[in-house]
């Protein structure tokens, strides 16, 4: 190997080690902000429920159920599809069926599987989450300063981080 060579080498290397630390803080940023703004939408819910009195239900609960929709499903459909990421699903689901929020039934064709479904009163909560979502939806560009390109661009990064764990969980990286 020539001097010169070596040397592109050492410099690629050092190269490389400077873009990964000038990442490092944004990356550790990024990671700080999506803990906080999860939390932070789960404050933004339980303040809505806290003003229409509903005392009933927490937070994850009313996500829940706005992310079951009208659809029948089973708790391993919900973490399939990504809609409940929570290790305690389970738990909120029995919950939510003992408060009468969902219903509850064996599959038709797998008698071990449970389909749940929401009940008038988890359509309730659920409307109340929809309704969250219209008034954002009417403010969030004018007020927030957040129009359709920056969630282009938020969504396609936020999709990217996604993929990138997903990838370190499934192929052990």
């Amino acid at each position: 190997m020539r001097a010169g060579q070596a040397t592109n080498v050492v410099s690629f290397n050092e190269a490389e080690e400077e873009r990964r630390e000038a990442i490092r803080p944004l990356y550790q940023e990024a990671v700080t902000l999506v803990e906080r703004l999860h939390r932070r939408l789960l404050d933004v819910v339980k303040d809505e429920l806290d003003r229409r009195g509903r005392d009933d239900i927490n937070a994850v609960q009313a996500l829940l159920l706005f992310n079951i929709g009208d659809a029948e499903l089973t708790a391993a459909e919900l973490r399939t599809r990504g809609y409940y990421l929570g290790a305690n699903v389970s738990y909120n689901l029995k919950k939510l069926v003992e408060a009468g929020f969902l219903d509850h039934r064996r599959s038709r064709v797998d008698r071990r599987a449970v389909r749940i479904r929401l009940t008038p009163k988890g359509t309730e909560v659920r409307d109340v989450v929809e309704g969250l979502h219209v008034k954002h939806l009417a403010t969030i560009e004018q007020i927030g300063g957040i129009g359709p390109q920056d969630f282009q661009h938020l969504n396609k990064a936020l999709n990217r981080l996604e993929r990138f764990w997903t990838d370190q969980i499934l192929y052990q990286l």
